[in-house]
């Protein structure tokens, strides 16, 4: 009986053995487990921190242009197409976290080496945009203009055009509609890539104000003209100046023929009442043109600038060259300089030459 005894403790305490055993295989088994994926989970994190937080590398500084009817999608497609995103799907969530998709804002943003998703995210919810430098330079028409300006801006050409022809709108910036160009002074300008036509008006009027200041007041008042005038007659100069060095001594001849109350017989006017710049040779046909922008047969300054002239032009006109002259005609090697004269004499001379040249180079 003992025996049996005996062999029963040996029994338990063999099974209690056993199972304390395979208690600690399950207990280490647990802990290597729990130690794998505590480690996967360790590897993951940083792996996801190592991308939320990594620099983005864009080949150069890119700009991300967000009109107001873009969506959420249309900045995640230029963000993939132009800043190198490091993970698409880790830049949702983030947004999603940040409230960004509710919260687009139209601008020019500027997204640059070093930056981290995050960085990004905060720029673009915060509507802090990169200005834009503008730039116009040899406009010659109002569609010119438009055209130049709509392409640097997010506003529209026909809806700038149309308000250029607008006379409520040129007379809230102080001008009318034949003179309204003048307003527009050739620059560069800093400026946020989308602001609207009026903000743009008010803009481009507080320039007009800035570029006219006294000093230039008191020049074009000496000369007997208003600033819009000066414009209107450097619009001329310029037309008619191949070369900036000519500005003044063509503005010069022109009040010389002013304060005589002679006509300006200017030939780039006849090219603009009829609509064609392009004309080499002008025509009696031509200069019978009924205008207001005709000088041949109107007294005085046309009611506008036929061109927007640009600051060397209308510097030129302030300080117009102290001659004689009231006659010019371009030279007959057509260089595009010009021969000054004093009588009308010396300038049927010059003229005879020119239109000699223009019919040996067949030029009608």
């Amino acid at each position: 009986m003992e025996s049996f005894y005996f062999c029963a403790d040996f029994f338990a305490l063999s099974s209690i053995k056993m199972e304390q055993k395979h208690k600690r295989k399950t207990h280490k088994r647990f802990l290597w487990t729990s130690g794998i994926i505590l480690l996967l989970l360790l590897a993951a994190a940083i792996y996801a921190y190592r991308l939320v937080f990594a620099p983005l590398n864009p080949a150069e500084t890119a700009y991300i242009y967000i009109e107001e009817e873009h969506d959420y999608e249309e900045v995640i497609r230029q963000l993939k197409e132009k800043a190198s995103l490091p993970s698409e799907k880790i830049f949702r969530l983030l947004a999603e976290k940040m409230n960004y998709p509710s919260q687009v804002k139209s601008g020019r943003y500027e997204v640059s080496a070093g930056m981290t998703m995050p960085d990004v995210i905060r720029l673009l919810r915060s509507g802090n945009q990169t200005p834009v430098n503008i730039t116009f330079n040899n406009i010659r028409t109002r569609e010119d203009l438009a055209g130049r300006l709509a392409g640097q801006l997010m506003v529209d050409s026909l809806s700038l055009l149309k308000i250029f022809h607008d006379p409520e709108a040129a007379e809230r910036m102080g001008f009318n509609v034949e003179n309204f160009p003048a307003m527009f002074i050739p620059n560069t300008y800093e400026v946020y890539w989308n602001t609207d036509e009026e903000s743009l008006l008010q803009r481009m009027k507080s320039e007009y104000d800035r570029f006219w200041n006294e000093a230039r007041r008191k020049k074009a008042e000496a000369l007997g003209l208003t600033p819009v005038e000066v414009s209107t007659l450097a619009s001329i100069v310029e037309e008619e100046a191949t070369y900036a060095d000519e500005y003044p001594i063509v503005a010069g001849l022109y009040l010389n023929r002013l304060k005589r109350g002679m006509r300006l017989e200017a030939d780039p006017t006849v090219k603009f009442a009829v609509g064609d710049f392009t004309l080499r040779r002008i025509l009696y046909k031509h200069l019978e043109v009924e205008s207001p922008y005709n000088t041949y047969r109107r007294e005085g300054l046309p009611p506008g600038p036929i061109r927007i002239p640009s600051i060397a032009a209308i510097n030129g006109t302030l300080s117009p060259g102290q001659h004689n002259y009231l006659f010019m005609c371009a030279k007959d090697d057509l260089s595009g300089r010009h021969n000054f004269a004093v009588t009308h004499a010396e300038h049927a001379r010059n003229a005879a030459r020119y239109q000699r040249a223009l019919n040996e180079r067949g030029i009608y």
